[in-house]
C-alpha cells in the first residue's frame, strides 16, 4: 500500500478484487481464512492470535459455526483482496445473500474426503443464480482418506446439476490445506504457503465494473452500530469515489428522499476496521451519517439520482411465539422483564437482520410473533437476549402455512443423513412415521450409509436430539429448505409424557431417588421448583403429576445407621435448542439468564376447542 493509498484508501478498481468464501458448515472456511490473513502479514510479528480468529462472537466460538458475515481484506503484491467469511448453516442465509451482492465471485470450499454437501448446494445455486463463476477450493487434502479426483468429479455434476452455464462450468480450482497453511495448483507440486491460492484469485476473479470518474452511487448490503456515530451502511461502492464531509443522497424503501452529509468512512485492513478521508469504486466500506439507513437502502450522489432494485431474500418458514415470563420465579436473575423492554429488543434486531420477520398477533393475546429460517436461527436471537439480561417465555415453533390455489401447503426439507450402517434402520423407520420420503440410500466401503429425506419441516421438528440418542451421537444431520408442499396430515408428537411438579418448594435426593424409576428427571436436588413446573419425562405417554419435594418422614426410633444410601442418576439439562425441539403445544420454555425451565401452560379457550396441533 503507498502512502497516498493509506491516507486516502483510494485503489483502482483493477487493483480490486471482491470474493466471499462460501462451504457447507464445517468445511473449513473460516480456518482457510486464518492462514489467508497470517501469511499475508496484517499480524504483528508477535501478536497472539487465536484460531477462528474471525468468529468473534462468543456464540460463534463455543458452537464452532459461523452465524454473522464478516468482512475482512488482505493486501497482495499491490493488489487489494476484500474477503467475505459467511455462515455456512442455511438457518442464516439471510447473511449469505446480502454479502453476495458484494462480490464478483466465491471461493467454494469442499471438504475433499466428504465431498459437496447440503449446504454446499445451498449456497453454491444462489451464486450461480446471481452470474458468478466460483473458484473451487479442495480443502483437507492431507487427511488420510482425502479423494480429491473422486470430489472434484462430484463438484461438478453439482454445478450442472444446478444449471451452471459453460462459463460457470469451466471454474479455475486448486488444492489446499486451511489448518497446515498451504494451497498447490497440481497434486504433486511442493506444499509451501497460500501463494498459489493468491495468485489463483487475482488471475480468475473479475475486477469490479464502474469508474472512479462517475457520480457515486452505492447499495447498503449489510448494517452496523457504532456508539459514537449510530448506524452505518456496509457495501460495495459501485460508482464513483466518495469523500468525508461528501453529501450524499439517502433512498429508503418507500422512496422517501434525505440528504445527509458523511461522517465517517472506514475500509477493512486485516482484522481492522482503517477510518480513510476518501474512498473508490469497486471497494467495500462503511460508511456512517445516516441515522434511518437500512439494509437495501440505495446511497447516490444528489446530482445523479439513481435507485437501485431492494435486496431479495427467501422468506422464513418457523415462527415462535414471544411473551412475558409469568412463572412464580420471574425477575430473579433477568434485568429486562416487560413486554416493552422484549419488544424494543426485537424490533432493533429487526433492523440489522432483515431475514427475521417480526409481528404482533391481533387476537388480542400479549405476544411477539417472530418468523426466522429454521429453530437454530431463532435460538440465537434468544441466546444473545439472554446473555443481555432478558427474561422472557417462548412457545412451540410452529411452521409457517401458505394457501396456494385455495390449498394448504407446509415448508418441505431435503435432509442428509451420514449414520454408521447398524442405525439406518431405525432412522428410516421413525422418518417415515413423520412423513419422510427416502429419496437415496448407499452404503460406503467404511460402513458409513447416506441417506437423503425430503420430509415437512413440521415432522424434523423435536427429531435432532432423538437422532443424537439413537445413533449414539455418531450420525450427521442436514437439513435445508425445499420447498413448499402440500399439507401432509398429522404428524405424531412426542411419544412421551413429562412429570409435573404438584407444587412449590426445593428438590430433595429422597424425592427424586424414588422418582427415577417413573421417568428421567430434569432436576437434581437443591432446585427449586414451583406448581406446573416441568421435572422430567415420564417413562409412558400421559403427564403425571409428582411430588419432587417431599422429604422423607422421620420417626421416634430414627437411627443413624438405618437411612439407605441413595444412588441418583445424573438430571437431564436441556440447551436452548434442544429445550425448543423437545416441547409440545401446552408448554413454554422460561428463558432467563441463569437458567432455562419447562413448564406447562394454560390452553386459551379457543386452543382447548381446537384440540391438539398435529
Amino acid at each position: 500500500m503507498t502512502m497516498s493509498q493509506e491516507k486516502t484508501g483510494v485503489f483502482p478498481p483493477e487493483k480490486i478484487r471482491n470474493i466471499a468464501i462460501i462451504a457447507h458448515i464445517d468445511h473449513g472456511k473460516t480456518t482457510m481464512l486464518d492462514s489467508m490473513l497470517k501469511q499475508s502479514k496484517v499480524f504483528h510479528e508477535h501478536e497472539m492470535v487465536p484460531e477462528r480468529v474471525m468468529d468473534s462472537n462468543d456464540q460463534e466460538k463455543e458452537r464452532g459455526i459461523t452465524i454473522y458475515a464478516k468482512n475482512t481484506s488482505v493486501l497482495y503484491n499491490d493488489y487489494k483482496i476484500n474477503i467475505i467469511d459467511t455462515p455456512g448453516h442455511a438457518d442464516f442465509s439471510g447473511e449469505v445473500e446480502r454479502v453476495l451482492g458484494m462480490v464478483n465471485s466465491v471461493l467454494l470450499l469442499v471438504d475433499a474426503q466428504e465431498g459437496p454437501m447440503p449446504q454446499t448446494r445451498f449456497v453454491l445455486s444462489k451464486s450461480l443464480k446471481m452470474g458468478l463463476r466460483p473458484i473451487v477450493v479442495l480443502n483437507k487434502i492431507d487427511r488420510p482418506h482425502a479423494n480429491p479426483d473422486r470430489v472434484l468429479d462430484m463438484t461438478f455434476d453439482l454445478f450442472s446439476e444446478l444449471g451452471a452455464s459453460d462459463e460457470q462450468l469451466d471454474f479455475k480450482y486448486c488444492y489446499a490445506s486451511g489448518l497446515t497453511g498451504f494451497a498447490i495448483q497440481h497434486l504433486g507440486d511442493d506444499r509451501k504457503n497460500m501463494k498459489p491460492l493468491f495468485d489463483l484469485i487475482i488471475s480468475a476473479v473479475d475486477a469490479p465494473k464502474g469508474s472512479l470518474g462517475n457520480p457515486f452511487l452505492m447499495h447498503a448490503s449489510t448494517m452496523s452500530y457504532d456508539d459514537y456515530v449510530g448506524r452505518q451502511a456496509c457495501g460495495r461502492i459501485l460508482e464513483g469515489t466518495i469523500k468525508k464531509g461528501q453529501q450524499i443522497l439517502h433512498i429508503d424503501e418507500n422512496e422517501k428522499y434525505t440528504k445527509a452529509n458523511i461522517t465517517r468512512i472506514e475500509s477493512h485492513l486485516g482484522l481492522q476496521k482503517v477510518e480513510v478521508e476518501e474512498a473508490g469504486v469497486g471497494d467495500i466500506v462503511i460508511l456512517s451519517g445516516f441515522p434511518d439507513v437500512m439494509i437495501g437502502d440505495t446511497l447516490c450522489d444528489p446530482n445523479n439520482i439513481v435507485r437501485l432494485p431492494r435486496i431479495h431474500l427467501d422468506q422464513p418458514t418457523v415462527s415462535i411465539d414471544f411473551m412475558v415470563n409469568n412463572s412464580p420465579f420471574v425477575g430473579r436473575s433477568g434485568k429486562h422483564v416487560t413486554m416493552n423492554k422484549i419488544r424494543d429488543r426485537l424490533e432493533k434486531e429487526k433492523r440489522s437482520n432483515i431475514s427475521l420477520n417480526i409481528g404482533h398477533p391481533d387476537d388480542g393475546t400479549e405476544k411477539i410473533t417472530v418468523a426466522g429460517r429454521g429453530e437454530l436461527h431463532l435460538s440465537v436471537l434468544m441466546e444473545d437476549m439472554r446473555r443481555e439480561g432478558y427474561e422472557f417465555s417462548v412457545s412451540k415453533p410452529q411452521v409457517i402455512v401458505k394457501m396456494i390455489d385455495g390449498v394448504k401447503h407446509e415448508p418441505l426439507e431435503r435432509v442428509q443423513i451420514d449414520v454408521p450402517e447398524q442405525y439406518s434402520g431405525m432412522v428410516i423407520e421413525e422418518l417415515s412415521r413423520r412423513r419422510g420420503e427416502l429419496q437415496h440410500l448407499a452404503t460406503d466401503e467404511h460402513k458409513i450409509t447416506q441417506m437423503e429425506f425430503l420430509i415437512p419441516t413440521r415432522g424434523l421438528m423435536g427429531y435432532r436430539n432423538e437422532f443424537l440418542t439413537a445413533t449414539r451421537g455418531l450420525g450427521i444431520l442436514t437439513s435445508l429448505f425445499e420447498k413448499y408442499t402440500p399439507w401432509k396430515g398429522t404428524i405424531p408428537g412426542r411419544l412421551r409424557g413429562v412429570l409435573v411438579s404438584i407444587g412449590p418448594g426445593k428438590t430433595n435426593g429422597f424425592a427424586c431417588f424414588n422418582l427415577q424409576d417413573r421417568g428421567t428427571l430434569f432436576v437434581s436436588p437443591g432446585e427449586d421448583v414451583y406448581e406446573g413446573m416441568v421435572v422430567g419425562e415420564n417413562t409412558r405417554d400421559n403427564d403425571l403429576i409428582v411430588n419432587v419435594t417431599k422429604g422423607k418422614q422421620l420417626t421416634n426410633m430414627r437411627a443413624s445407621g438405618t437411612d439407605e444410601n441413595i444412588v441418583l442418576i445424573p438430571a437431564r439439562r436441556f440447551s436452548l435448542e434442544q429445550a425448543i425441539d423437545y416441547i409440545q403445544d401446552d408448554e413454554l420454555i422460561e428463558v432467563t439468564p441463569e437458567a432455562i425451565r419447562l413448564r406447562k401452560r394454560l390452553l386459551t379457550e379457543n386452543e382447548r376447542k381446537r384440540g391438539p396441533k398435529s
